[in-house]
């Protein structure tokens, strides 16, 4: 299985023979590589050209996150699984206007329509969410009659910032609040969960492209420009709601994470390592989860369904079979 490893202390990478070692204050820790996929790191550490030598090897990522939790950048290993001929049906479906709205507009419907499962979700267990999804149900209808991108990107930004005023309802009594979306740096406890737990999606979603075919410089909804990456933000757009908010309502209803885990540094709010370990870990058990996909009829993981989602946009470059977004099904 898959590993995701975070480390939060400070110390040493090495490689030790066929493994990984991390050396701290704490001890030291071997990683088994055979199912390390992706490493996080969270704290200051150390490591030299030979180690980085090994990841490539291994087909090992490893994402870097600041003080804030904010996703700060990847060591992406060569490519072991690129191929050119994907590349260039990428930039097809990228250069062509047409073909690249029709993606981006899947990417902002299955974001809505896996925003609205989260609202009537909670709409069900008696929270007053039903005014906000009528009107994003509203906005929906104009996605595909949406025909530039900054109009689809200020469309699905006006859906989540509906989406967003939700978070005090649902969270009503817990002491979080959610006041309006604020980054770098979040000005409160609930923006600081969203953002670290945003980071943590785009990491996982740029490890599974690594898997596949699929070039994450070449985006649809988010603009291919300077940025290394772009595919992994429109992917993530689809699985944030289900995946990163769903945990938080989780964490907070369960007082696994209170406003005691939260400190102030440099203007703004951060998360204690306690609190990240304990959002790290919900994280990944919830990528583990194991559901019924309908299509094929079996059992699959949250994590496996991401790789999916990246199979199908292959499918679609190829022009085997048109891309359709994943929506939740409950």
């Amino acid at each position: 299985m898959d590993r995701m490893v975070n480390v939060f202390s400070n110390g040493v990478f090495r490689r030790k023979g066929n493994t990984i070692l991390f050396e701290s204050d704490k001890g030291s820790r071997y990683l088994p590589v055979e199912s390390v996929r992706e490493i996080i790191v969270h704290g200051e550490v150390d490591f030299n050209k030979r180690f980085l030598e090994f990841l490539s090897e291994k087909e090992i990522t490893m994402h870097y996150f600041n003080h804030y939790g904010y996703y700060m950048g990847t060591f992406y290993p060569r490519e072991h699984y690129n191929s050119g001929f994907m590349t260039l049906k990428q930039a097809e479906f990228y250069l062509d206007s047409a073909k690249r709205l029709e993606l981006a507009q899947a990417f902002v419907s299955g974001a809505a329509q896996n925003i609205l499962k989260v609202l009537r979700y909670y709409a069900n267990r008696g929270k007053d969410v039903s005014g906000s999804v009528v009107q994003i149900e509203q906005l929906a209808t104009f996605i595909e009659t949406t025909k530039k991108i900054p109009e689809l990107m200020a469309l699905e930004g006006n859906m989540r910032e509906l989406y967003y005023q939700n978070f005090d309802v649902i969270l009503a009594g817990s002491g979080f609040t959610f006041q309006k979306r604020s980054r770098r740096p979040p000005t409160n406890q609930l923006n600081a969960l969203i953002s670290f737990g945003n980071s943590l999606m785009y990491s996982i979603v740029l490890a599974e492209i690594y898997k596949t075919h699929v070039d994450p410089r070449i985006g649809y909804l988010h603009t291919t420009n300077d940025r290394r990456f772009s595919l992994h933000l429109d992917i993530s757009e689809i699985f944030k709601p289900i995946i990163v908010d769903r945990l938080i309502f989780t964490l907070i209803a369960k007082r696994m994470i209170t406003l005691k885990d939260f400190g102030r540094l440099e203007g703004g709010i951060v998360m204690s390592e306690k609190a990240r370990k304990t959002f790290v870990e919900g994280f990944d058990e919830r990528l583990r989860q194991v559901i019924r996909q309908r299509k094929i009829r079996r059992m699959v993981s949250y994590r496996r369904l991401i790789r999916m989602e990246i199979y199908k946009l292959e499918k679609h470059f190829l022009g085997d079979e048109r891309y359709e977004p994943f929506v939740a099904q409950w």
